[in-house]
């Protein structure tokens, strides 16, 4: 059995791409080529993290041709000093469930009177909208008439993309890692979605795959609650590691990439899920450009594009509609960009999180990679 089975870090990658992942290695963590199905640790003092592997001039050509050792650990998530932002309500299915929430106030059992009510008529207005459009302004000024209007469809056919910090940089987790539920919360669910590592210059290098726990009833209460909703212990989670573009995969194929998603409880409920990246309202390189400023993110970022996966399916009772039980288990996959599976805790019962950028700092430099 090869490193990369042992991790999880290599299930369902492609052995012709070629991807960077971080393993938690015996002395810290370690930048990890994985290729051929072949993981290796690359961590050197051109290249001490993924951030400055993504500022080269070629990274897909550097991680290629750089020499490596086998390594074994736990795997990690495949970013470290990048900011983790995320944009919300990129897809029409998932911007009719935002407003949904938002007049049931976060109660799930109101949602389905209100969902009856306007979601037929919500969606079918949204369907081939081109956001900030002449178009979608008229469909705007039409739904505002018919008291319909919600700071959601703002976002979502409006000019501007909702964009927001997802965690701090180091806080994401990796796959087979437990992910977080506030313990405030009674309403959530997985989102599976794909995450951009994108370096300071604003240039699309490469995706993983994301779960952006998502607090249905708290961000439903009020939108000013979207940090208690999306920013908790082990919230974030991204993986298995990075697809780097290059010829035999790229910003076209990631387009037409098509998400799958797995739901399984203790309790033997089952739940599955899609996401379809030709659905998206935005095109990919326009949220990356409306989150990018030049003078704000030196060390690049990661970009959750958000997901057209919005679960109504009754899970403890007629009207209940869906939320997570502890010990669930998300697994999400996608052709090329591989498996992304963790299991669904309370933030307060997750590993904490302790090992910031200050730690990493000191930590490459007593490996004498600084």
């Amino acid at each position: 059995m090869n490193s990369g089975a042992i991790l999880g870090i290599s299930a369902g990658l492609d052995q012709g791409g070629l991807y960077v992942g971080r393993v938690e290695g015996p002395n810290g963590p370690c930048v990890a080529r994985i290729m051929g199905g072949v993981v290796a640790d690359v961590t050197c003092r051109e290249v001490p993290t993924v951030r400055d592997l993504l500022e080269l001039p070629d990274p897909a050509h550097w991680l290629r041709h750089a020499p490596g050792r086998p390594i074994s650990g736990r795997a990690l998530a495949p970013c470290d000093l990048q900011a983790v932002k995320a944009c919300g309500v990129t897809f029409a299915g998932s911007m009719v469930e935002r407003v949904i929430e938002e007049r049931a106030g976060g109660d799930a059992a109101k949602a389905v009177q209100i969902r009856s009510r306007i979601g037929d008529i919500v969606g079918g207005a949204l369907r081939d909208l081109v956001p900030g459009s002449a178009k979608a302004a008229k469909v705007k000024a039409a739904l505002q008439a018919d008291g319909l209007w919600s700071q959601y469809l703002e976002v979502g056919i409006g000019p501007d993309a909702e964009v927001f910090t997802k965690c701090p940089p180091m806080a994401a987790v990796g796959t087979r890692a437990d992910v977080g539920l506030h313990p405030i919360s009674r309403w959530n669910n997985p989102e599976p979605e794909v995450v951009l590592a994108v370096n300071s210059r604003g240039d699309i290098l490469g995706a993983a795959l994301g779960n952006d726990v998502n607090l249905r009833d708290v961000e439903g209460r009020s939108a000013l609650l979207l940090g208690k909703a999306k920013d908790n212990n082990a919230s974030a989670a991204i993986g298995p590691a990075i697809r780097l573009f290059d010829d035999s995969y790229g910003l076209a194929d990631l387009r037409r990439a098509e998400l799958t998603m797995t739901v399984t409880g203790l309790d033997g409920f089952e739940m599955s899920g899609r996401s379809s990246m030709a659905e998206i309202s935005r095109d990919l390189t326009d949220l990356v450009a409306q989150t990018l400023s030049a003078h704000h993110y030196p060390d690049g970022f990661m970009l959750y594009c958000g997901t057209m996966f919005a679960p109504t399916q009754d899970r403890d009772g007629p009207g209940q509609s869906f939320t997570h039980h502890i010990g669930d288990v998300v697994r999400i996959f996608a052709p090329g960009l591989g498996v992304l599976e963790n299991t669904v805790r309370l933030s307060t019962d997750c590993p904490p999180w302790t090992f910031g950028t200050a730690a990493l700092m000191r930590n490459l430099a007593g490996r004498g990679l600084l």
